[in-house]
């Protein structure tokens, strides 16, 4: 191998070095810039339905001044309706037959406790998605059976064992990309805990009420808190469908994982039943989190720079390796070849 082709491969590992590392800077600057961009816009967009809602109210209430005019004011759209057409109204009835299953015998082995948990974990707490989530397993199951004992058929296999092993892998299939889900929430709600504290303390502090606080990041900061803001807009409709403040967030506290967010919730019920000053405790809390977040990803760039070396190893050593090294040996080998002669 000649001088120039050594510098060549030299120089193209010393760029995907650097190129990776290029990479890795730039994502983590564009998530930063995101991140803010998606919170200033939330701001913005709070305060011009503040002002929307400010407007409304006031011509409603010289509306009602002016007193009512003639006709009825009832709308003439229909309300619930119930049923829907085309794969929307397919899926409906797939989760009311799997609906039907869940209480019998097979029903419970189909969706235990534990897939019970995962699909809450998930988000899919109402009865259809498990009854949805039945139809799936038993269709995978059955689906993946006769693939499997058709290609055994036709390759002159056991068409028996490829059968019991596709349906087993079509009715556990399902269950791994639950789970999977199920994870990456537990990790999200973990990564959106401060925002939620943070944002509690702010609108705590501009004198709404904890009812109002947690309606603001329903409707405003859906984008910044994806997974809290749902759980906490299902613990609001069990709220206003007649449970209490401590049952509605009991199951937010229940399924996932997280003693932090189980404390910010009984903070939050605290609250609710005693009244007081929250903002100094949120403050705290909220410093706490920041703490245990920065020690986090100490842990996680400590882990990234070990696989970094590994990378730098890999690309960067034989580059420098060549370039140190080589013209050396290339002179040691013309050397041979000369005393050789």
């Amino acid at each position: 191998m000649s001088a120039h082709s050594l510098g060549v491969i030299a120089l193209l590992l010393g760029a995907l070095g650097f190129a990776l590392l290029a990479v890795l800077s730039c994502a983590r600057l564009l998530a930063a810039r995101k991140s803010a961009r998606v919170l200033d816009q939330a701001m913005v967009n709070r305060a011009a339905q503040a002002s929307v809602q400010g407007a409304a109210t006031l011509d409603a209430r010289t509306a009602a001044s002016r007193g009512p005019r003639g006709g009825a004011t009832t709308s003439d759209a229909p309300i619930g309706v119930s049923s829907r057409s085309g794969v929307p109204g397919m899926i409906d009835a797939l989760g009311a037959i799997g609906v039907g299953w869940l209480d019998t015998p097979l029903g419970k082995l189909i969706v235990a406790d534990e897939d019970r948990s995962l699909l809450d974990q998930c988000g899919y707490a109402d009865a259809r998605a498990r009854g949805l989530y039945c139809i799936v397993r038993l269709g995978c199951a059955f689906a993946f059976a006769a693939l499997a004992a058709w290609y055994s058929i036709a390759h002159g296999a056991r068409p028996v064992a490829w059968a019991g092993g596709g349906l087993l892998l079509g009715f556990f299939l399902p269950k791994l990309v639950v789970r999977r889900r199920a994870h990456a929430r537990l990790d999200a709600v973990a990564d959106e805990l401060p925002m939620l504290v943070d944002l509690l303390r702010l609108l705590q502090g501009v004198g709404l009420s904890l009812d109002q606080s947690l309606q603001v990041m329903i409707s405003e900061f859906r984008v910044v808190l994806p997974v809290l803001s749902g759980e906490v807009e299902i613990a609001q409709r069990q709220f206003v469908a007649g449970r209490t403040r401590e049952q509605s967030l009991q199951r937010m506290a229940s399924i996932y994982e997280n003693e932090d967010l189980r404390a910010v919730i009984r903070l939050l019920v605290q609250v609710d039943k005693h009244g007081g000053a929250v903002q100094e405790p949120l403050k705290q809390f909220g410093d706490r989190l920041r703490e245990v977040r920065r020690a986090t990803l100490r842990e996680r760039i400590g882990k990234l720079t070990v696989r970094m070396t590994g990378v730098m190893v890999v690309t960067l050593l034989p580059a420098l390796l060549i370039v140190t090294a080589g013209p050396g040996v290339i002179a040691v080998l013309h050397s041979l070849a000369l005393v050789r002669h």
